[in-house]
């Protein structure tokens, strides 16, 4: 994935470093001011490092398992709740919830929240065996003939999620401090990146080391190219 990079290794291993190991990573714009590159430059370099932080799915969540979804991109008009999601974006994420805190997470963009777009994140990111739990939305009751230990229980306007919503903010408020903006095309890019920092938030002495690992052994994916790379 270094394959026709547009500066010199050292920078984009500098890069690497700064996007895997700060605890915020840096913007296209921040990283375009301190290694004086174009900031389009930066943009399509770091569009390459978030392909290689997709998750793999061989480690699926385990244990007591939270899930919901959550939208990105403003206010609906007119204070609109529920599920239609607008123009704004939806997202489903999923936590391990441990004593003390968290486990580790991992999150979707989605078309809509039914239990057709939420199956195939379930199947990549949550073991069979896990002590899901969910909101009483409707979209989740099919899912319980796979996942037979997944309980429904009342939202309570989020109070019955508290590490779950905790979570939420701070994803939504990386994006929005950080990046500002980010297209529809490219979230997943985005949350990719982030959890692949959150899981691996107890072993930053490694982070580096995977990520350039990754970009080794995975093939260079061009801007054009809207196939996903399965990380290793």
């Amino acid at each position: 994935m270094f394959d026709k990079c547009k500066f010199s290794l050292l920078i984009a291993f500098h890069i690497a470093f700064k996007i895997s190991a700060r605890k915020k990573g840096m913007s296209s714009e921040e990283l375009s001011k301190e290694f004086e590159q174009r900031q389009m430059t930066c943009w399509a370099f770091k569009w390459k490092l978030q392909q290689a932080m997709q998750s793999s799915g061989h480690y699926p969540l385990k244990g007591e398992v939270h899930v919901d979804e959550f939208y990105t991109g403003g206010k609906e008009e007119g204070g609109k709740r529920g599920r239609g999601k607008g123009n704004k974006r939806l997202v489903v994420v999923a936590l391990e919830v441990v004593k003390g805190g968290y486990g580790r997470s991992y999150a979707a963009l989605i078309n809509d929240a039914s239990c057709a777009s939420f199956k195939p994140f379930f199947e990549k990111h949550i073991d069979k065996d896990a002590d899901v739990v969910t909101d009483e939305w409707t979209g989740y009751i099919p899912l319980k003939s796979t996942y037979r230990k997944l309980k429904q229980i009342p939202s309570n306007n989020g109070k019955s999620f508290p590490e779950l919503n905790i979570h939420i903010m701070n994803i939504k408020s990386w994006l929005r401090g950080i990046h500002h903006h980010c297209s529809e095309e490219r979230l997943q890019g985005y949350l990719d990146e982030y959890h692949f920092r959150f899981n691996r938030r107890n072993k930053m002495e490694s982070i580096f080391d995977i990520l350039i690992q990754r970009m080794v052994q995975n093939n260079p994916k061009r801007l054009n190219d809207k196939h996903n790379i399965s990380a290793t």
